[in-house]
């Protein structure tokens, strides 16, 4: 049923007005706030088109006062999830943790709840939202694109741009399987290293895969932290300390290891440096100096994409499907070590986990000394392995 209009009356001193503006053909609320420092009084108003409406505003514009937040009118989705990427990850990586939320952010929020105010968003529709994209996204990647609605609107609380975050009485629902990680077995492996014997990747596969570090973690590697000489009853070994996240920190401090080296990779890694050496005298000045174990033709760091490449291409001279990632070859590390019945503890400490299970969920509460199982067990598991063919001469 259609309210009827009703004429104006004026207000007395701390009370709230609802009128019918003719003109404007609707209903106004005038809310009585006190007195501002000047002295004037402070009477915002409301509109809508029937009293109901407008009493539910006044209701509203109060508890904003009252709790200090005053949201901006047209504040949307977008503008949180964009103000949230812009300030709210200062520090973060650019390429990593910046890029993939915004990714997930301009591909699977924006385009459909973005323009919603947000003083007006409600779980149904965040839970609305999340339905629809079950159809499309995995599971983790729907808890992920939660993640960042909650910390937009987090963000936005903080800068009293709103009063309460909705997206946290949601639950993420279930998503498509996503795609799960393999791991290769010992027959895979040799067949892998073999393909890549040629290639410039050799001895950055040879070190993942019998050593169990992280891609993020060999890429940044520099020689400094390598250690193939033993001495003073120490073995040769390596010291995970840093990754290609912002500032060079490992995932996190406690992710920190020292592991000692199978004597393949020693090997390998000598090798890798005469020819580093060989590389660099040949091209001079072109030769970035960076230390890196690891680069380009010019000495620069590789990214995420060079790896991603040439590992596709050597696993598929390899007679393998070229789905395989670069990140599976620590999986392959754990079920290599796993098959040849070392503990499952003691695998934890060189990937730097408390458990496979938790994945990276906890980590080692201290810094250990050289952990030697994993190379003395690599040294087992490959010690049949096949005599490859040379390395081609650097060009």
């Amino acid at each position: 049923m259609t309210e009827t209009p009703k004429p104006a009356r004026r207000a007395g001193h701390g009370e709230d007005t609802i009128y019918w503006d003719a003109t404007k053909n609707r209903y106004v609320g005038a809310v009585s706030l006190g007195y501002a420092p000047n002295g004037k009084r402070r009477r915002p108003k409301v509109y809508g088109k029937t009293k109901t409406e407008v009493r539910q505003k006044i209701r509203d514009l109060k508890k904003e006062v009252q709790s200090g937040v005053k949201t901006p009118a047209n504040y949307t989705v977008a503008d949180a999830v964009n103000d949230w990427l812009e300030r709210g990850l200062k520090g973060r990586d650019e390429k990593g943790t910046i890029g993939k939320n915004r990714s997930m952010a301009h591909k699977h929020l924006i385009p459909y709840i973005g323009k919603a105010k947000l003083k007006d968003l409600s779980a149904d529709d965040v839970d609305d939202w999340l339905d629809d994209r079950a159809g499309f996204l995995a599971t983790r990647s729907l808890r992920d694109l939660l993640a960042v609605l909650r910390r937009s609107i987090e963000h936005a609380q903080r800068r009293d741009k709103a009063a309460r975050n909705v997206a946290l009485l949601v639950t993420a629902p279930e998503g498509r399987p996503g795609r799960p990680s393999k791991a290769l077995n010992l027959e895979q492996a040799k067949a892998v290293l073999a393909a890549a014997r040629p290639s410039r990747l050799y001895a950055y596969l040879v070190l993942s895969l019998l050593s169990g570090v992280r891609t993020e973690e060999a890429r940044p590697l520099t020689w400094d932290h390598v250690f193939l000489e033993s001495g003073e009853g120490v073995p040769p070994h390596v010291a995970v300390w840093r990754s290609v996240r912002k500032h060079g920190e490992t995932k996190t401090r406690k992710s920190r290891r020292t592991i000692a080296l199978p004597m393949q990779v020693v090997a390998v890694l000598e090798e890798h440096k005469r020819w580093q050496k060989q590389e660099r005298a040949l091209r001079g000045m072109e030769w970035s100096p960076t230390g890196r174990v690891f680069t380009t033709r010019t000495g620069e760091p590789l990214d995420a994409a060079n790896v991603r490449r040439d590992f596709k291409a050597i696993v598929k001279r390899a007679g393998l499907e070229p789905e395989w990632t670069p990140r599976e070859l620590r999986h392959s590390f754990v079920s290599l070590l796993s098959d040849h019945g070392i503990p499952l503890e003691r695998i934890a400490q060189l990937v730097g986990h408390t458990s496979q299970a938790t994945t990276e969920a906890v980590y080692r509460k201290q810094l250990r000394p050289v952990i030697t199982e994993g190379a003395e067990a690599m040294d087992v598991i490959f010690a049949q392995r096949s005599e490859a063919p040379a390395r081609e001469a650097c060009p």
